[in-house]
């Protein structure tokens, strides 16, 4: 009986490696983790401690004493801190544990489309120290195209446009073969930063990544619209001419504004990727669309500001967010069918 129960419980791990969010999930089970890429650490006399991850390592924010910080190991989509990484990983792994253990467990993570054979590399061996006993990766966009259901083994074009934290990657896939595959690394992030920079030039006001995610999520939009969203954000910062804190009010046309440059620059890039295109592939695409998927496809009216940009229709794929993971543990769940689309570490 055992053995019959344990059977039930796969051993194989998709990971959805985000620069602002890190996804797991065990096939058979679902999604065990949806946690922010973060670790807490604590410096004494030269040495690290680190202190929590996840989402207990973000509610630190703020509130941690000279000695901790805040470290984001991942960059850009890509690893930049190993150490704080595999710690990270570890402890995520080790919550998805069923009460019979798991035996040493094959891993499929996801890369940005265009990582560097270094980049590959050292999530491939992160993910070895944390006792994989096979590790495979892929790119994102790929495995979006699968978690959003897109019929990619069909004749004809389907592209996806993953937006995450670190970087916007796209994916364009005829006949189950991988047409065309390209990073930008602009992207979730960038957003958040452009609003920073935007309050600061504006209203000579400091505020930090918190507020500036706030913003966006609350009031935040790629395309101000008289019908379109009408809140308002109440903020406070520190006054750049004073040296004090001030408060001000941000509406969703004032974050348009702010957004304009990022958001242009991934039309731009959707745009160099569908001319690039071969004509046949191209046609169907214009006809289907363009698949948005990722966290920065939930930005208001994003799919609108695209579409308008590019001239091809963006459609914003049901539950965004997890598309890649969902993905991932389809192609775990049926190698055969898909090791075609895996990438060399």
């Amino acid at each position: 009986m055992l053995q019959g129960v344990a059977s039930a419980f796969s051993d194989d791990i998709a990971i959805d490696l985000g620069t602002a969010n890190t996804l797991v999930h065990v096939v058979g089970r679902g999604i065990i983790i949806d946690e922010p890429s973060a670790v807490a650490v604590r410096s004494h006399r030269g040495t690290r401690e680190i202190l929590a991850v996840g989402r207990k390592a973000k509610a630190l924010i703020g509130n941690t004493p000279e000695s901790m910080e805040l470290v984001r190991p991942l960059r850009d989509g890509v690893i930049a801190d190993f150490v704080a990484t595999e710690e990270m990983l570890r402890q995520f792994i080790k919550r998805t544990k069923t009460m019979l253990g798991f035996r040493r467990p094959r891993i499929l993570i996801c890369v940005p489309a265009q990582a560097t054979p270094v980049e590959r590399r050292a999530v491939y061996d992160t993910a070895v120290s944390l006792g994989a006993r096979k590790v495979y990766l892929i790119a994102e966009p790929v495995a979006a195209s699968l978690g959003a259901g897109l019929p990619i083994g069909e004749p004809g074009g389907a592209m996806v446009l993953d937006i995450g934290g670190g970087t916007a990657d796209i994916a364009v896939l005829s006949g189950g073969v991988i047409v065309s595959a390209r990073t930008l690394r602009v992207a979730g992030n960038a957003f958040d930063d452009a609003i920073v920079r935007y309050v600061r030039r504006t209203h000579q006001l400091l505020i930090g990544e918190v507020n500036a995610e706030r913003i966006k999520i609350e009031v935040g939009t790629a395309l101000a619209t008289p019908n379109g969203r009408n809140s308002e954000v109440h903020i406070r910062g520190r006054d750049l001419r004073q040296g004090n804190a001030k408060g001000i009010v941000l509406r969703a046309k004032d974050i348009a504004e702010a957004l304009a440059e990022p958001v242009q620059a991934i039309a731009d890039f959707a745009q160099r990727a569908l001319e690039d295109l071969p004509p046949d592939v191209l046609s169907d695409i214009a006809r289907r669309g363009v698949h948005l998927t990722g966290g920065g496809a939930l930005l208001d009216k994003l799919d609108l500001a695209l579409t308008r940009r590019v001239g091809v229709k963006f459609r914003v794929q049901q539950n965004p967010m997890h598309c890649v993971v969902k993905g991932s543990a389809a192609v775990l769940a049926d190698l055969g069918d898909y090791e075609h689309l895996l990438m060399h570490p």
